[in-house]
């Protein structure tokens, strides 16, 4: 009987892991294998908090950045994130690619999670297989904040920064996050040339969404779907998914 329910555990746990690792719509996400050599994107946050509440009732914000560029081999991106000065409650914190930019510092305009593949935000990313959680969910594939400063360095191989692809986040936002999911604060990345220098961020595109996906590695999975109305289950409302972008992509799978 001890032996059963030893078994037992052990099995239920094992199902629990595997519960998480759930393949998108439109399959797993894929490797990028071309991300321009030498182009940087970066985004900073703004001196004032989205959500102010009392961490920030008297001004201020998370100081910090994210700043990303192509791996050497150009397979996946390079992020270098640093985030300081964040609230002492509410921890750990989470931070998201986001579908569209922070129009006017609204954390809300950003929309939902950057899921190109239609994965969804549950149940939670497993850190074990990345390619089965969202593209824009970094710390479910990398850690969440869990100290103050907070520094990490790692490469993603399903984020992009070669344009006209759903994985492409350069015209995009990223938001930080309490536990709660309630959106603390959030930047827009800008393009940037190499060592840092402004390259020409004014007039980029408003986020487009699929593309012709010949960036990725070949695999299984159908071109990614448009990302711009996915659900967002941060805040009040949440956003329907754009069903004839969907079943666009859906027929696609099946040709």
């Amino acid at each position: 009987m001890q032996f059963k329910s030893v078994a037992f555990v052990l099995a239920t746990a094992v199902m629990g892991i595997n519960a998480e690792e759930v393949t998108g719509q439109l399959g797993d996400a894929k490797v990028v294998t071309n991300n321009p050599a030498g182009v940087v994107y970066e985004a900073e946050l703004p001196e004032t908090a989205f959500t102010k509440g009392s961490a920030y009732a008297a001004g201020g914000n998370v100081k910090g950045s994210i700043s990303a560029t192509a791996a050497a081999d150009g397979a996946g991106v390079v992020f270098t994130v640093k985030f300081s000065n964040l609230p002492k409650e509410g921890g750990p914190f989470k931070y998201h690619l986001h579908v569209d930019p922070a129009t006017g510092g609204n954390c809300t305009a950003t929309l939902a999670h950057l899921d190109p593949f239609v994965r969804g935000e549950t149940p939670v990313c497993n850190a074990t297989a990345p390619q089965t959680c969202q593209v824009g969910d970094l710390s479910g594939k990398h850690g969440e904040i869990t100290s103050d400063p907070f520094e990490a360095t790692y490469t993603d191989k399903f984020a992009s920064t070669h344009e006209g692809i759903g994985a492409f986040f350069g015209n995009r936002s990223f938001v930080l996050h309490y536990a709660n999911k309630t959106r603390i604060t959030c930047a827009d990345f800008k393009r940037k040339g190499l060592k840092g220098r402004e390259s020409g961020s004014p007039g980029q595109a408003k986020p487009t969404g699929a593309g012709s996906g010949s960036g990725y590695a070949s695999g299984t999975g159908a071109t990614p779907a448009q990302t711009g109305t996915l659900p967002v289950d941060a805040g009040a409302a949440k956003l329907s998914i754009g069903m004839a972008g969907f079943f666009a992509a859906a027929a696609a799978a099946l040709m």
